[in-house]
Order: structure tokens, then sequence, then C-alpha cells
């Protein structure tokens, strides 16, 4: 962080504007030698930029001055609002090296503001995650994420562990002191209840990856079913090859898509059927594990054909049964009295009702919410560690083993944010019981 870096902050397509921006103590010096000088604090100003050589015109450009700490890294920090054009860029690039500054790497400047405090790990993911959202759900939660949701659910759940930790460690410290005799006794409890909190967490089925990844959607039936005609609509164009001869499709068909704001994989799969077709038999082997994997089961029976035995075998409560093709026959209810949803791809028959019901159904799983929701598998890693520790917190025989076991989940749960440290203990036990005066 001794370094001086800038980087294209803007797309890298041709545009009107690029914005180069400019981070470390060698921005305010930099910034001098282009442009004469500093502007007022966080105000555009228009400026000649010119060459620290020879003092040939760059560009006319907007600039930007963040002294730190009040800038996105913490550092000194600038803007240059450049013209477009790729020999501006390259003209203020060349500039910039010749003053000593360096091209940023990948993620530098998010980087120096987690090590300047001024965000934490889950919010420079969250920042990571607004970039790369397709969806306005997506949006919301990473919104959420970068405005330091996560970070304050956990931030909290440290505080309350590190006062436990200090109160535990007082208790085998100053045992003579006069301290509580119920201390230890409440300390357990009280990691019970913080273990509870964090499953309840963990238990919210991983809907958040799930938003942010992207559910898997996968259409089931026999041959002839009309499962290619179904994808090819969902998704507005021939994705798929649609043929009245049985086992056209023998291996996985994946499209993109949106449904209800969640970023969905929809994947047409071969038909369900016993084949000595070795190529066709290997496409259903693929269907039936990626409907063991998949995040939403489509069923999909033809109404001018019974009921087959293979589809009805992956019936549960959570998959979506679809009869296609009643234009040509009105759809049977299936055994137990499931009366699936009717459709025609050709004419257009309870093709909104379908596409409402799969809103919802993605919706759900996804599990939509303005809470803050864990996004990555390392948050369940780490939460999962944490609470792992604290119920051997609960159970420990010792003491000391009960403080040891503490201590590790404080420092598992300080890896989702980034910030643990023996300083914050050390404050709970002066602060809380004045040892010492």
């Amino acid at each position: 962080m001794t370094d001086t870096i800038f980087a294209l902050a803007s797309g890298g397509s041709r545009a009107a504007i690029s914005v180069l921006r400019l981070s470390g103590a060698g921005s305010g010096p930099a910034l001098r030698r282009l442009a004469g000088g500093l502007p007022a604090p966080r105000q555009a100003s228009l400026r000649h930029l010119r060459h620290p050589e020879g003092g040939e015109l760059l560009d006319q450009a907007l600039v930007l001055w963040f002294p730190g700490p009040a800038s996105y890294t913490g550092e000194d920090a600038a803007e240059l609002h450049l013209h477009g054009g790729r020999a501006v860029l390259e003209g203020v690039s060349e500039a910039l090296l010749g003053l000593g500054l360096r091209p940023a790497e990948a993620g530098e400047f998010t980087r120096r503001a987690f090590l300047s405090g001024r965000m934490d790990l889950t919010a420079a993911e969250g920042i990571a995650d607004l970039i790369a959202a397709e969806t306005a759900a997506q949006r919301r939660q990473a919104l959420r994420q970068a405005g330091g949701a996560l970070a304050r659910r956990y931030e909290g759940w440290s505080a309350r562990l590190t006062r436990l930790l200090a109160h535990q460690e007082a208790a085998i410290e100053f045992a003579e002191d006069g301290l509580p005799n119920d201390l230890e006794a409440e300390v357990r409890s009280s990691a019970m209840v913080l273990a509870a909190e964090m499953q309840g967490h963990l238990a919210e089925g991983g809907r958040g990856e799930r938003l942010r990844e992207g559910l898997w959607v996968v259409i089931l039936g026999a041959p002839n079913a009309g499962k290619s005609s179904l994808l090819n609509a969902l998704a507005g164009r021939e994705a798929a090859i649609v043929s009245a001869r049985a086992g056209t499709t023998r291996d996985i068909v994946e499209v993109r898509l949106e449904l209800g704001g969640v970023p969905v994989w929809l994947a047409d799969t071969a038909g369900l059927r016993e084949t000595p077709d070795e190529i066709e038999a290997e496409g259903v082997r693929r269907a039936r594990r990626r409907a063991d994997e998949a995040d939403l089961r489509i069923a999909l029976f033809a109404a001018d054909q019974p009921p087959d035995a293979a589809t009805l075998a992956l019936l549960d409560e959570a998959t979506l049964v679809v009869a296609s093709k009643v234009d040509l026959a009105p759809p049977a209810r299936l055994p137990g009295g499931r009366q699936p949803l009717a459709i025609s791809v050709r004419d257009g028959t309870g093709l909104e009702e379908f596409r409402r019901r799969l809103d919802q159904l993605a919706a759900e799983r996804a599990g939509l919410t303005d809470e803050a929701s864990l996004t990555r598998p390392r948050h369940r890693a780490a939460l999962d560690e944490a609470v792992s520790w604290l119920d051997e917190a609960a159970a420990a025989p010792m003491p000391e083993l009960t403080a040891e076991a503490l201590r590790a989940a404080l420092r598992a749960l300080g890896r989702l944010t980034g910030r643990v440290g023996v300083e914050a203990v050390l404050d709970v036990v002066f602060g809380d019981f004045c040892i010492g005066k």
C-alpha cells in the first residue's frame, strides 16, 4: 500500500467519458503536475491536463480530489473524468506512469478500502456482487450487503461473543475478586442462545447463495412430452431442436433467463425411458442426476399420452407438474388426484399462468426478502465452525476449555468480516469489571 495506483474505473468500450481513478500518497502530487493544482475537496473542477514533461495538452477534463481518510480507499485519491478516446486515455496513463504511479491490480482499490478499515470483507463482497448483478433482486441483495447489513449482524454476534469470552476469562483469572457466582453458568447459557441464532441463519436454506449464483430449473418427462418446445417458449428462441422423433434430445440443453427477478439456468433433458441406445441411455442418466441436483423440477406429461412411470417416480410436493399439448386432448388427473397445470405451446393456452407460477416458485426458492442472507460458501463454513465451537463451549468440562472454545468461535466469526483481535476482549474485561483499580 506504499505505491500510488491508477486504473480505468469506467467500462473499457468506446464511450463519451472515461473515468480514471487514482489512490495513494502520490495522488495529490500527480494531480498538481497534471492539472496545475488541487481542486477543492469533493468538488468537480474543469482543468486542462498537461504532460509533466514538455507541457503538451492531453485533455480538458473534470478533476475531483478526495483527501484521505474521507475517500473510497481511505487514502488520498482522485478521479479524472476524461474524454473517452483511446488516445486520451493512453496519453494520460503514460504521464501517470512517468510520475511513478503504477496500474492497479484487480480488486486493489477495494482491498485497500478493507485494509484501511473503510469496509469489512462482506461489504467488499457485496460490491463485487453489485458489479456482477444481472437482475433487480440481485442488485437489492448486493446493495444490502455492500451497505453493511451482513456486517452488522455478524459484528453484533462478535460483540456478544467477545463479552462472553471476557466474562469467562474474568471468572478464571479473578475468581477471588467478588465476581458473581453464576457467571460461568450464564456464559454457557448465553453461548447456547448465540449458537441457536447462528443455526437459524444457516437454516435459511442457502437463499442468498441461490440468488447470487442462480437457480437450476430442470424440465423432465417422457420422450415427445414437449420438453424442448417448452424450453424454447420460455427462452423466446429456438434453443433446443424440436422433432416428432422420440429421443431427439440426448444431452442437457441449458438456457439462461430471469424468473421473478431471479437468475435461472433452465435445462431441457433427455426423455426418461429405457433404451438400448448407449448415447441416449447416457442422456437419461444425466437427466436423472440433474433432477437430483435441481432447485426446482418441472415434470411434463403429454395430455395425449398416458402418464409414464419414470416421470411419476420423480414427483414430490416440490415438483411443478404440467400437462402439455392440451390442444390435442384434455389433461388427465395423475395418480393421487394431483391436477397438473394445463398448457399448450402451440396455441399459447395456459402459458401466461404457467409463467406466473414459475416466477412465484423461483422467488420462493431464492427466498427474496429484505433480510440480509449469507451469500457465499465461506460464510456458511465460518458460521458452521463458530456454531461447533459454541456447542463445545457449552459442554466443556473445565472453565479453561470453555474459554478456549469461545476464543476459537470468535476467530471463526471474525473471518467473516476480517476483524477480530485480543484488544476487544481486554477492553470488555477491564471495562465491565473495573479490575485493577
